[in-house]
């Protein structure tokens, strides 16, 4: 078994729980029954993996075989890196035709005759994701299976996700995407994340979305917020209302476990009592970023309590309106004492 194998089978087994290592080891059917029932999972990770290295060398296992395992593991455990969403852009006619066999054919033909030294593999997942692992190489070298790019699309969709991609491959990327799957362009989503299931959930619309109505009624909620029986009588009203404003603004149920929006504000310092920095030509900037563990839930919360007000801001509804969570924030005025109005890009 040659190095570069061994290392990655290191590392695949040393990521995997214990306790899911005998399932995934079925579902990937190298290994027979006796070889699989003679592996101690009570043993260290260490034991384990010398152990499964040396049934795989007198199975003569080789990287390919290997690259399955880490792949298997991947689409089973997704959020585990960082995540990027992008848009493909102006479909051609026949774009809603491209099949799996058609789209494996002319995504590997296209991404080889850019990149020499590469190694593709492409399976489609149980949800209608096509997941593809990319081994990059160069002119020179062989690929190095131990950095791979992992992208996800879902195919005669617009949406394709990827992780572990160095900005130098990303044209090449992008090229062999767009030829593949018949359309003109690709650009940035503005959408980024490490759980996979929310971004693609959120670019999706895969949540439950609730629209304006003209009678708003207060809508049922599976974790209700207490209050203070008297304050509820009292402001049952005003509280159905903000109930409803902020689900309209982020949506009903459960939402897309979103972590975080960022936004760069590229904005003039208004302050008439510092000249220095307000008649200064360059714009004010500086970054705000919202954190939780679940920020759609989080300011869903915060307006329907009343911690803030509503109607919720665009700068914020606009996080699941427009399927992002990386916003530039400018000014549209031409000078630090006209007046001015902030604008999203």
């Amino acid at each position: 078994m040659e190095n570069i194998t061994r290392r990655l089978l290191q590392r695949v087994v040393r990521r995997f729980p214990s306790q899911t290592l005998r399932a995934t080891l079925d579902k990937w059917e190298r290994l027979s029954e006796a070889q699989r029932r003679s592996l101690d999972l009570s043993k260290t990770k260490w034991a384990l993996t010398e152990k499964l290295l040396s049934i795989c060398e007198e199975n003569e296992l080789t990287i390919k075989h290997i690259t399955e395992l880490e792949m298997m593991h991947v689409i089973d455990n997704p959020n585990q890196g960082m995540w990027y969403a992008f848009q493909l852009l102006d479909p051609k006619d026949d774009a809603h035709s491209v099949d799996l066999t058609q789209f494996k054919q002319q995504f590997k033909c296209h991404l080889s005759q850019l990149m020499r030294h590469v190694s593709i593999k492409i399976k489609k997942h149980t949800d209608e994701a096509v997941w593809i692992r990319i081994a990059w190489g160069d002119a020179l070298s062989r690929p190095d299976h131990l950095k791979p790019t992992y992208v996800v699309y879902y195919l005669q969709s617009s949406h394709v996700f990827m992780t572990s991609l160095n900005s130098k491959l990303k044209p090449l990327l992008s090229q062999a995407l767009v030829l593949s799957t018949r359309h003109r362009g690709m650009k940035d989503a503005n959408l980024s994340g490490r759980n996979l299931t929310a971004i693609t959930d959120l670019l999706m619309k895969r949540y439950q979305q609730v629209f304006p109505t003209k009678y708003p009624t207060p809508l049922a909620e599976k974790n209700e917020i207490e209050s203070h029986p008297h304050i509820e009588r009292e402001q049952a009203g005003a509280a159905a209302k903000r109930q409803q404003m902020a689900c309209e603004a982020f949506g009903g149920g459960v939402l897309p476990q979103l972590q975080s929006a960022v936004y760069k504000l590229e904005t003039r310092f208004k302050d008439h009592t510092n000249k220095i920095m307000t008649e200064r030509e360059e714009p004010f900037r500086c970054v705000v970023k919202f954190s939780s563990v679940n920020l759609l839930e989080s300011l869903r919360h915060c307006a329907s309590s009343g911690i803030a007000s509503t109607p919720v801001t665009p700068l914020l509804s606009s996080v699941p309106l427009k399927g992002r969570n990386s916003f530039v924030i400018t000014d549209n005025g031409r000078s630090p004492s006209s007046q001015t109005q902030q604008s999203q890009k």
